[in-house]
C-alpha cells in the first residue's frame, strides 16, 4: 500500500535537472502534525545544540550560548522583492540586466526548486515565522478576515513567533526596511513583533513621495506614521528601492555602533502595481521588449537550459489559449505592451542597484564575508489585470501613472511554468532563491544549484541553527506551533535537507502537497492531478488517471494537513476584489477585451 513520505529526495546540487535519488524511509511518513512538527524541532536542535526550547518571551534563556558564539554569528540580511517571476533575473535566465544578484548567486548558492506560498500577505507570515501561511494567521491577504476562521485573520496570530523575536532574544539588533503588509491595520506592526527598528508601508505600494495611486499612504517608523513627503525620511526627492535601502544600512550602521550582530529584512515594493520606476531607468528597456512575449519567453527557456537550471529535454508549459498573439496586435498595441515591460524591467533593474549599494556597504563595514543574504519573491510574476494590463497616466512608470503588465507578461516573467500569482501550480508558486555567505558557504560549492526542494518554513530553522538560537514552545504566555520546515544549513556544505514530511499549500481554494519527487495540484473546486517533477517540472503530463492509489494517498494528507493547520473551507465570496464576480484564468475578475489568440 502506497504511502506519502516514502517517496525520494533530489540529491542536492546534482549534476542534471534529473538528479540523483536516495530513499527517505519510514521516518518521512505522515503524522499528525503537532507530531511531526515537533520532530522537525528536536531535528534543529540536535544539530545546532540546543536541546529542548527556550520558553519565550525573555532573552535570558539563550543569553549564556549567544555570549559564547556572538563573534562567530552571522548577520542575516533577508531580501524580499514582490511580484517578481522565476525568470526575471540573469541568473535564473532573464534579459533583465542584473549584475549585482547574479553575482551573489555566482559567489553563492542558487536554489532552483524553491517556494513561496501564491501571495504576497501568506507569503510574509510564513517567511516571518516557519509556519505555513494559515497556522500564522494570514492565510490571504490582510485585507480578508474569514468569519470564524483563526487560519484567515488578516494578522499574525498569538500562536507564532517572527524571526525578528526568536534571532532578538539571542542578543541580534533586529530591523525592517519596507512593505509589511501582515497586520499593521488590524493593530499588529512589526515593532510588535520583535523588531527592534522598523521604517515600513503598512499595505500599499509606494514607489514616490508624490505618487497618484496610494499617494495618501503614511511611512511608519517605528510604528509613527509620517508624511510621504517629510524630509524625515530623506532630505531629497526618492524612490523606494533607494529609499529603503538608505533605511537598512542606517540600521546596520546601528547595529554596529551597540556591538550586536543584526538581522535585517529588505522588503522592497518592486514590481508589484502600480509598477513604477525613474524615467532614466525606463527609456534603457524602451523598444526592447517589441519582439512579443512568445519569443522572449522561448530565449528565456534557451538560456535557463544552458544555465543548466533545466535539463535540455524539459518542455515549456502549455500556453495558454486565453492570452493574445503578438502577431495580431497592432504597432500601436505593441508599443503600449514594449512601455509596460520597460517599465517592469527598470524596477527590477533598481532593485539590483539598491542591492549593489547594500552588498558595497557590507563590503566597506567589515561584514560582508560573515553575513548570510537570502534573495527571494513572494510570488511568480502577477497575471491580474487580464490579458489586457493596465496601462493609465504619464509619462508610463512616473508617479501619476498606473502600469499592471497582465497576464501576457506574466507568462513570460514565470518561464517556463504554468499560472501565476494565486495559484499552486509552479508558475504561481516558484521563486528563485539565492543564499550568499562567504564565511558559511564552503567556497568550493559557490556558483552551485540545490535542485532539492526548498520552502519559506524553512528559513526559521535556517536562523535558528546559525544564530544559535532557541525557537520557543511558548511565548509571551502563548503556546507556540512547532516549526514546519527543516534548516537549509546541510546544503551550504553538499548535504541534503533533512524534511520529515511533504510541503504544502492552500491559496483561495487552489491547493497542492509535493512529496519528493511527486506533486499533487488542484485549482479551486477542480480535481487533483498528479505530477513528476523530476521529468516533467512544468506539469504537462497528468498522470492522476494511472496511479489513483498515490493520489488517494497524497490527497489524504493534504486533508490532514488541511484540518490540523487551521484551513477554512474556501469560497470566493470571501474575496471582495472580485466584487462578486467570476473569477477568470488570471486570478481576478478582469475581463478581456479582445478575442484571444
Amino acid at each position: 500500500m502506497l504511502k506519502v513520505g516514502q517517496e525520494l529526495l533530489v540529491e542536492s546540487g546534482a549534476a542534471t535537472h534529473r538528479g540523483h535519488f536516495r530513499p527517505i524511509g519510514k521516518a518521512a511518513r505522515i503524522r499528525r502534525w503537532m507530531g511531526r512538527a515537533a520532530l522537525m524541532v528536536m531535528s534543529v536542535s540536535a544539530v545546532t545544540g540546543n536541546a529542548g526550547s527556550a520558553t519565550a518571551g525573555s532573552a535570558t534563556a539563550s543569553s549564556a550560548s549567544a555570549e559564547s558564539t556572538r563573534a562567530e554569528r552571522p548577520n542575516i540580511v533577508v531580501i524580499l522583492v514582490d511580484d517578481m517571476g522565476y525568470s526575471d533575473i540573469g541568473s535564473f535566465g532573464g534579459e533583465i540586466p542584473t549584475p549585482n544578484i547574479d553575482a551573489l548567486a555566482k559567489t553563492g548558492l542558487r536554489y532552483t526548486q524553491f517556494y513561496n506560498a501564491a501571495r504576497c500577505s501568506p507569503t510574509r507570515a510564513s517567511l516571518l515565522t516557519g509556519l505555513y501561511p494559515h497556522q500564522a494567521g494570514v492565510g490571504h491577504l490582510e485585507s480578508v478576515v474569514i468569519p470564524g476562521s483563526t487560519g484567515s485573520q488578516g494578522k499574525l496570530a498569538n500562536r507564532a513567533v517572527t524571526l525578528a523575536e526568536v534571532a532578538g532574544s539571542a542578543g541580534y539588533y533586529t530591523a525592517i526596511s519596507g512593505k509589511w503588509h501582515i497586520g499593521a491595520s488590524l493593530g499588529v506592526g512589526p515593532w510588535q513583533r520583535g523588531f527592534k527598528r522598523s521604517m515600513v508601508t503598512a499595505i500599499t505600494p509606494v514607489y514616490f513621495p508624490d505618487q497618484q495611486q496610494g499617494g495618501d499612504a503614511k511611512m511608519l517608523i517605528d510604528g509613527r506614521p509620517v508624511p510621504l513627503n517629510s524630509p524625515e525620511l530623506s532630505n531629497g526627492y526618492w524612490y523606494s528601492s533607494d529609499l529603503y535601502t538608505d533605511w537598512g544600512i542606517k540600521f546596520i550602521e546601528e547595529a554596529r555602533s551597540e556591538k550586536k550582530p543584526f538581522l535585517l529584512y529588505l522588503s522592497f515594493t518592486a514590481p508589484h502595481f502600480p509598477i513604477m520606476a525613474p524615467q532614466e531607468t525606463v527609456a534603457k528597456f524602451k523598444g526592447k521588449y517589441l519582439e512579443g512575449w512568445d519569443k522572449l519567453r522561448a530565449a528565456r527557456f534557451a538560456r535557463q537550459k544552458e544555465l543548466g537550471i533545466f535539463h535540455r529535454d524539459t518542455q515549456l508549459s502549455v500556453r495558454p489559449d486565453d492570452l493574445y498573439d503578438w502577431n495580431k496586435l497592432s504597432q500601436s498595441e505593441k508599443e503600449r505592451y514594449d512601455s509596460m515591460m520597460a517599465v517592469y524591467a527598470a524596477s527590477i533593474s533598481r532593485v539590483d542597484t539598491a542591492v549593489g549599494r547594500l552588498v558595497a556597504q557590507l563590503k566597506a563595514d567589515g561584514t560582508y564575508d560573515n553575513t548570510l543574504i537570502l534573495f527571494m519573491s513572494d510570488n511568480g510574476g502577477n497575471g491580474e489585470a487580464g490579458p489586457d494590463g493596465r496601462f493609465h497616466g504619464g509619462p508610463p512608470g512616473g508617479p501619476k501613472s498606473i502600469v499592471w503588465t497582465g497576464a501576457n507578461w506574466a507568462m513570460l516573467q514565470n518561464t517556463p511554468y504554468a499560472k501565476y500569482k494565486h495559484y499552486t501550480e509552479e508558475g504561481g508558486i516558484a521563486t528563485p532563491l539565492i543564499a550568499h555567505w562567504p564565511r558559511g558557504i564552503a567556497a568550493a560549492r559557490n556558483g552551485t544549484m540545490i535542485r532539492q526542494p526548498g520552502h519559506l518554513v524553512d528559513v526559521m530553522p535556517t536562523v535558528v541553527q546559525v544564530t544559535g538560537a532557541k525557537y520557543p514552545q511558548s511565548y509571551n504566555g502563548n503556546r507556540i506551533v512547532p516549526m514546519s520546515g527543516a534548516s537549509l544549513v546541510p546544503t551550504f556544505s553538499g548535504k541534503n535537507i533533512q524534511r520529515r514530511a511533504p510541503l504544502f499549500w492552500e491559496h483561495e481554494g487552489n491547493r497542492a502537497i509535493r512529496d519528493g519527487r511527486w506533486k499533487l495540484v488542484a485549482q479551486f473546486d477542480q480535481p487533483w492531478r498528479l505530477y513528476e517533477l523530476v521529468a516533467d517540472p512544468t506539469e504537462r503530463n497528468d498522470l492522476a488517471s494511472a496511479q489513483p492509489a498515490r493520489v488517494a494517498a497524497m490527497a489524504n494528507a493534504w486533508d490532514r494537513w488541511a484540518s490540523d493547520s487551521y484551513v477554512p473551507a474556501w469560497q470566493d465570496r470571501y474575496d471582495p476584489y472580485l466584487g462578486g464576480n467570476k473569477r477568470e484564468s488570471w486570478g481576478t475578475s478582469d475581463p478581456a477585451r479582445r478575442a484571444p489568440r
